[in-house]
This record gives C-alpha cells, structure tokens and sequence, in this order.
C-alpha cells in the first residue's frame, strides 16, 4: 500500500514532520530500525528500575511563541507536553582551576559577573558579549525562512552577522583579546558541540549560547514523554511506526524514488513500502551511499561531502541515600575542566586517547522536575559525558573487549576521583548503579554512523550557506535530520517544521 509521505527513520525532527502531516490529513508511515523510536531522543530502561536518556540533553526555545511551543501547540500538545526552567541566575555552572561563573539568563549581569572575574579586561568583555548579542539578532534574520523585508530593517546586525561567516570561536576570542580564563569559562559547554573552540563554527555557539540564554528548559515527564506524545499523534491520526524495521535498500525509478526495501529485526521477513514521498531521516552520506552518489547533482554531492562530528563517552549512574541538592547541584548543568587550555583539553582526550586530566560535562536529571521519578524515591541519577574518537574505540572493541571494557572504566573512574574531589567527597559509596557508552554504543542504538553525536561536524564549512538542505535533487525524495537542518532538540523540532511548511504550504513557522 502506498502512503503519502514514507519517512525513513523516527528522529526527532521525523516524528515533528510526521505528526504535522499526519494531522493535516495525510497518510504516513514511520520506519525505524531501533526497537525504541526517536533516535536520540529515545529513553532506555536498566536493572527494571532505571530510566536514561539516550544522551546528555537540555533544551531551548521552548517558551510561548518559539518553535518548539509553536509546532506543540499545532499539535494541541502544548498542554500536555510542558517544559521545566533551568534556573535563570545560572543555568551552567562552569568550572576550571581557579575559577567560577554561573552563566545567566540576562547578559548584563553575564557582562557584570565577567568583569568582576577579569577587571582589567572588563571593556573587552563587554564587546564581546555586545557582539554575540548583534550576531544573534542578525542571524536570525537571515535563517530560513527568509523574509528581505526584516533584513533591511535590520541591516546593522545582518552586515555583523555576515562578518564572521568563516570565524571559528576561538578566532573571535582572539579579536576581543579576552584572557584565557574567560574564554574557557565561555566555551567550556564546548560538549554541547563536541568541538573546542579553535574548531567550533561561531555561528553554532552563538546560536546554542543565546539560545539558551533565552530560556534553557527540560521536559516535565523527561523526554520519553515527548517521543511518546508525537508517536501517539501519528498513531491517532491513523498514521504508523514500525520499530526494528531496517532499510536495506532505496527504490528509485529514473529520478524519482518511490519506496524502499526493509527487513524486520526479528522475524527477518523482507517488505517493500511505497510512498508518493519518501522522507529520509537517517543520515543522509549514509542513504546516499546506499542509492548511489551518481544519481545525485555535482551541487548535492558536493553538499553530502561533510565531515561526521566527534563522538561521546557517556556514563549514567545512580546514588541511592544521598540528596545531590547538598553538594551544588540542582537546575542547571556542571561543566567541569582540569586544565583551563579546551583546546589542549580535547585534543588530549579525541586525538591522544588520554584522559587523566578531563574536561566534561554533568546533569542530574531526577533534580530538573518533580513530576515524576525516572528512579526510585530514595535514589538519583548523575550522569557524565565528554568527547571520545570512534576509531580508536571500535578497533579497541574489535581486537579486545576486555581492553574496551577497561578503558571506559577508566574513564569514569578518572571522572570518579574529579567529582570525589570538588564536589561529593564520597560519591562511591553512594552508588548503586552505573553504566557506560562509547561511540560504538551510539552507532549501534542510535544507528548513527561512525557514533557521531551531531550528525555533520559543527565547523565554520558545515554551517554556511553552502550546508546540506532538505532537496536531494532527485523526485519526491527530501532529507529532514541534524545535517540537513541543524542538531540539537529545539533545531530539530525546526528542521521537522520546515520541511512540513514547505511541502504543505502551511506557514507554521512563518511569523505573522
């Protein structure tokens, strides 16, 4: 039977896309490999008891009138689907040797806090964060959809905005003379990109910084709600998503592509869906490689020519009989770096495999709501994540697993001794469960390749205009993931929106 729109993979911006569809009246139907739905999105169970989040996420743009409460509120979740504010006066924590800052939502008290910090760099502090505020401003009128009218009237932050098409965050660093200590306290949320800062696009920590600015936010019932909200609208909209359901093969018939073969996981049976569009969720190098480069433009294949983003190491632990609140923990996130260089802090760990002097991130997820435990009421879940090279793991698990084993526990142990040291003195005692992952761990439950964390890498060449799109240059066939559209929850929600606006005619997200 063939449906209107055949989505190819249950991310999160594919469960946006079907769910508006499905409610405007169109058939869908959902192929997923994994047993769970939503990619990174997707929670996992362990020991029975224990619920995780595929990944370390806090989110953005979620208050009244943004994206993610626009396309809710299109699906009449808005009331159900609700959202938890990180504390305003500091929503991450930074710490590095010798300093401290809480960054906070307004950016005159982040202005004053930094003075304070760095007297004798106060002016160039002040520039800088005056320079991110106009940076921001003028990227969002230039991000799609594109209306020339707001350009012209804000031609001064646009003009600034266009300056540093090409500038890592570093290089802007650089431009403001800021001390090190004050750049490492700034981009020490470096994991949300899984870039440091000589790498890393200026755009996209702009983008994330003021973002969450504006309002960093959890969900209420934790993201399993949020999957299972979209998954239910699908369904209650006579719409379908199949689990375990692997694509093995595109269908294509001149230069349209009409369907695709799969085989389910566990009964091994093979299918062929036909879809009057088909929507390709999963990565889109990967899918490329499957139906053949050479039937894609010289402009598309020199846009699929992109660099995976870095890998992560993730740890999820639980203590029992201890309240995390008693140790400086609470709404918000920690960032944590034994040296103040992030460049040589990720180099150390992503390219010498070394982490005896760490920098990586913290979250406590069962301290961001009340509304519901994802652990038993006298325990809480800490977890840990920092950067790790897919190469090195994968030989490591192919040639000894036993050496695999040993080194992502000695991650966290090294982690361990960190947190046992500046924060919980006596953290061991009090756990009671812990479990770790690795890029391989990625790339087999989030079907990501090379365990990529953000799809394309985020460096000033992935984030211009010459990034991948939805248009694939063959019919009826469109790409709708992070490395079409952008990473992260809030920009995913978006990419699933926009490309439901474009195909439907529907000005969602069009401003009024």
């Amino acid at each position: 039977m063939q449906t209107d729109y055949l989505i190819v993979g249950s991310g999160l911006s594919a469960l946006v896309f079907a769910a508006l569809m499905a409610q405007a009246g169109q058939s869908v139907r959902v192929l997923e490999a994994h047993e769970h739905p939503g990619g990174f999105g997707h929670t996992f169970t362990m020991a029975k008891q224990y619920h995780f989040n595929a990944q370390l996420h806090y989110v953005w743009d979620c208050g009244v009138g943004h994206t993610v409460h626009r396309v809710l509120a299109k699906l009449g979740l808005d009331h159900e689907v609700t959202f938890e504010r990180y504390d305003p006066n500091g929503f991450d924590h930074m710490r590095i040797p010798g300093f401290a800052l809480d960054i906070p939502a307004d950016s005159a008290d982040l202005i004053q806090r930094l003075g304070a910090l760095f007297p004798d760099h106060r002016a160039s502090l002040q520039g800088f964060i005056r320079e991110v505020q106009r940076v921001s401003q003028g990227l969002k009128c230039l991000s799609p959809p594109r209306r020339p009218g707001l350009i012209l009237q804000h031609g001064v932050p646009a003009f600034t905005a266009l300056r540093y098409y090409r500038s890592t965050l570093q290089a802007v660093f650089d431009q403001f003379n800021l001390p090190q200590p004050a750049q490492s306290l700034l981009a020490l949320q470096w994991p949300d990109f899984m870039l440091p800062p000589d790498q890393l696009s200026f755009y996209a920590w702009v983008i994330l910084f003021t973002g969450y600015q504006t309002g960093a936010f959890y969900p209420t019932h934790h993201f399993e709600q949020v999957i299972n909200a979209l998954v239910r609208t699908i369904q209650n909209h006579g719409g379908e998503v199949l689990t375990e359901t692997e694509v093995t093969e595109f269908l294509v018939q001149g230069k349209t592509l009409v369907g695709v073969q799969a085989i389910h996981r566990k009964t091994q049976e093979i299918q062929t869906f036909e879809g009057k569009t088909v929507i390709c969720n999963m990565d889109p190098k990967k899918a490329a490689q499957m139906i053949g480069p050479e039937k894609f433009s010289p402009a598309v294949r020199r846009r699929l020519d992109y660099d995976y983003s870095p890998s992560n190491f993730m740890a999820y632990c639980v203590v029992k009989d201890l309240d995390l609140r008693d140790y400086g923990f609470g709404p918000w996130n920690t960032f944590h770096s034994e040296t103040l260089d992030l460049n040589q802090a990720f180099a150390r760990m992503y390219e010498q495999n070394d982490f005896s002097q760490p920098s990586f991130a913290i979250t406590t997820p069962t301290l961001l709501t009340q509304a519901h435990r994802d652990c038993p009421e006298d325990c809480q879940i800490i977890e840990f994540l920092t950067v790790a090279n897919y190469d090195y793991f994968q030989q490591l698990q192919q040639r000894d697993r036993r050496a695999y084993r040993q080194k992502k526990a000695e991650i966290l142990e090294t982690i361990l001794d960190i947190v046992e040291r500046h924060y919980v003195p006596e953290i061991r005692k009090h756990l009671v469960f812990k479990i770790s992952g690795s890029p391989t761990t990625n790339e087999r439950f989030c079907w990501c390749p090379q365990g990529n964390s953000y799809g394309s890498s985020l460096t000033p060449k992935n984030m211009g205009l010459g990034r991948l799109d939805h248009r694939t240059s063959l019919k009826q066939f469109y790409f709708c993931n992070a490395s079409s559209g952008y990473p992260g929850f809030a920009p995913t929600f978006w990419t699933g929106a926009m490309l439901y606006q474009r195909l439907s005619g529907d000005p969602l997200l069009t401003a009024p």
